[in-house]
Parts: structure tokens; C-alpha cells; sequence
């Protein structure tokens, strides 16, 4: 590929009823940014302060939208080009370990992956299809959620299940890989020792935590699927196996049924029957949101113990994701739970989201740092494309 002044690339990342898209140059300075809300949920609208909605119906769901929004990004794009596309692929399996072209044989291999993250797996290859469709001529690379989580050591990947199960695939892969390596990069900015033992909390309505040594993944919360670990918005986390038997034997459920249970209806909105918005309970006065709240905080503590732990100690807490960026309560209530381990909280500095929200004498250092997925996405997307 020779650059030129105008060639661009496009980055899109589908997530379960948003798609956060972003176009840059060949340097990789960002030249527009965006996302649609709502998809499936109706009417879907773009993000940002001011709330448009799209001229769809209100039932369009992501194909739908992603038509619409490939034509809106060419008017938008003015004299770029769009010469490459990059996607977040939420799942790659034991295949991929790092970024690929998008191949007939790559689409295959992922379209089996689905359901093992079927709330994002499907929307993540329909942009790969809608950009062939608007673009049939230009490269694609997939980026994958799962890649950043290889460097773990086995021990960290097994269940202790069957040998024949572990051999077939069956292991903890792990999720919010792009977010985790972003943030990776970031850490010798923040941190006086990057390369220590460090936890990285990606919280939001989907939410994991990563414990890194030397700016590398050696443990997190999320396991074969995006199930697992934290409460999250509309997910369960971590649940007794002995809860989908009783789901199944007494409750006389379906596996879909069940699919839809643990992965739509559960977490923050299961709890509170409010909302799965941390927003929205954090300014409920239902006993329900409280307690919904309450157990998001008692989780989070509890896994930070455990990465503690595979860590040997921890140096520094990162906050990321929505609700780790801008919940400024959430993450005091998380670091009063951290005392134990040495956490100092500066409050005026956690109100303003400052980049460091512990004090000078807290043995544990703790940052905010906003993630960005999608330059990651255009990095690697630059980087396959050009060798």
C-alpha cells in the first residue's frame, strides 16, 4: 500500500447495541469519531451531547445501521479515502493471538466462535460483512479481545475440568484485550514502575479486571465466555455451574432461555430491576439499586483480592471503561475496600477524575486512564496492512 495525503483507514467496533466508529489517516491522527446508540433497543441514535436519531425505523438492528452509518461516514469523510477497515472481534479462540487479515477461512473460524459471545461475536462480523459489501476491494484486519490474554501461563487458562475438554479448547481466554493493551501503553506515563504489579479495572456495562506484570496479562476475571467474573450491566458474572442445573431440572428452562437469562437480564438490571445503566442507580433511592450497587462494589473487592494475590502484591490500581472513568463514587467505595493493601484515597482528586486519585503517601497508586480501543484497532490495522 503507498500512502498518500488522503488514504485512511476506518475502525469499527460492534458491541451489543452500540457501534463506536472512527476514521484515521495513514499517521493515525484521528480525523472523525462517533457512535450510534440503542441498536435493537429503539429508536437508535447517536451518541455525544446532543441526541440524533437516526432516519431508521425504530426496529432496525445492526445491519440495518450499519448500512446507514457506512454511507454517513463517506459523506462525513470528505476528500479521505477509506483504503482499510479494522474491527474488534470480541472472541478468536485458540486461532488467533493476534490481529489477521480478514480472509472466506478467518470469517469461518469466527462465525464458530459466535456463540461463545453472542452478544457481540455476530455484530462484530456484520460490520466485517457491511464494509465488503460498501467496499469489496479494501483489506480488513480483525483485532481481538482475547489476543492480549495469551501471554498468561496455563495454569491461569485452566478449569479444572476433563483433560479431553482443556485439550478441546475449553480454557479461560479472557476478554477487553484491546482496552488492556491500550492501557498497557499507557502505563510508563502514569505509573513510577509500569512494569510492576499492576490490576487494570475495565469497568462499564460490560466489565472485567486484568492483573499485568511487566505491562503483560497474567490473570483476569473473565474465563471461556464474557460471563464470567464482575457483576456487570446485564451479566451475571460469577455463578455456582449448580444455579444453570436448577435453571434446567427444576425451573424446566431451555439453554436459550438460560443464555438469555445470565447474559441480557441479570447483573445490575437483575438485581435492581431498574436499570443496567450504573447512572441510573446511583441516582435511584430503591433499596433494590442499593443493593444492585452494593454487590458491584463487594465483587469488584473480592476479585482485586484474588489478582492480588496471583500477583504476589500490587503496586498500582488503574480505573478504565465508562463507569471506571466517570464514577467517581464507584471507585471510592473500591479503594475504601482496598485499605488492606494500602490504598490512600484523595478525594478531591477522585472527584475531578484526576489522572491519580490516591495520595502521595498511598502505598497503592491508583490512576484513571480513559482507553481507547479504537487506536489501538488503527494501529495494528496500519501495521498488518503496511508489513
Amino acid at each position: 500500500m503507498n500512502d498518500t495525503a488522503n488514504d485512511a483507514f476506518l475502525v469499527l467496533n460492534a458491541g451489543s447495541s452500540s457501534i463506536k466508529y472512527a476514521v484515521y489517516g495513514t499517521d493515525l491522527t484521528q480525523h472523525l469519531h462517533g457512535q450510534v446508540d440503542r441498536i435493537g433497543l429503539g429508536p437508535a441514535y447517536q451518541g455525544g451531547n446532543n441526541k440524533i436519531d437516526l432516519p431508521l425505523a425504530p426496529e432496525a438492528n445492526h445491519a440495518d445501521v450499519l448500512d446507514w452509518l457506512l454511507t454517513h461516514i463517506e459523506g462525513l469523510s470528505g476528500e479521505l479515502r477509506i483504503v482499510g477497515a479494522g474491527h474488534r472481534v470480541v472472541h478468536g479462540g485458540r486461532d488467533f493471538g493476534a490481529p489477521a487479515r480478514i480472509t472466506d477461512d478467518v470469517m469461518t473460524k469466527l462465525e464458530t466462535l459466535a456463540p461463545l459471545a453472542p452478544a457481540h461475536q455476530p455484530h462484530n462480523l456484520a460490520g466485517i460483512r457491511a464494509v465488503a459489501r460498501r467496499w469489496p476491494e479494501i483489506p480488513q484486519v480483525a483485532c481481538f479481545d482475547t489476543a492480549f490474554h495469551r501471554t498468561q501461563p496455563r495454569i491461569a487458562q485452566l478449569f479444572a475440568i476433563p483433560r479431553e475438554f482443556s485439550d478441546d479448547g475449553v480454557l479461560r481466554y479472557g476478554f477487553h484485550g484491546l482496552s488492556y493493551h491500550y492501557i498497557s501503553t499507557q502505563l510508563p506515563h502514569h505509573l513510577d514502575t509500569p512494569n510492576g504489579r499492576v490490576i487494570v479495572a475495565h469497568l462499564g456495562n460490560g466489565a472485567s479486571m486484568c492483573a499485568m506484570h511487566n505491562m503483560k496479562s497474567v490473570a483476569t476475571t473473565m474465563g471461556y465466555t464474557a460471563l464470567d467474573g464482575l457483576v456487570m450491566g446485564r451479566r451475571c458474572g460469577e455463578l455456582d455451574p449448580g444455579v444453570i442445573f436448577h435453571m434446567l431440572r427444576d425451573r424446566g428452562m431451555i439453554v436459550a432461555e438460560i443464555e438469555t437469562t445470565l447474559g441480557n437480564k441479570s447483573g445490575l438490571l437483575g438485581v435492581s430491576g431498574l436499570s443496567s445503566d450504573m447512572r441510573d442507580l446511583l441516582t435511584s433511592d430503591s433499596p433494590e439499586a442499593g443493593e444492585a450497587v452494593d454487590l458491584f462494589i463487594y465483587q469488584a473487592a473480592k476479585k482485586i483480592g484474588a489478582l492480588a494475590a496471583t500477583l504476589g502484591g500490587v503496586d498500582a490500581l488503574v480505573f478504565t471503561g465508562g463507569i471506571g472513568e466517570n464514577a467517581a463514587p464507584i471507585r471510592e467505595r473500591i479503594l475504601h475496600s482496598c485499605a488492606w493493601l494500602g490504598a490512600e484515597i484523595d478525594e478531591a482528586a477522585n472527584l475531578e477524575g484526576a489522572s491519580r486519585i490516591t495520595t502521595a503517601q498511598s502505598r497503592l497508586a491508583a490512576h484513571v486512564i480513559p482507553t481507547d480501543e479504537e487506536g489501538i484497532i488503527a494501529g495494528e490495522t496500519r501495521r498488518l496492512m503496511t508489513g
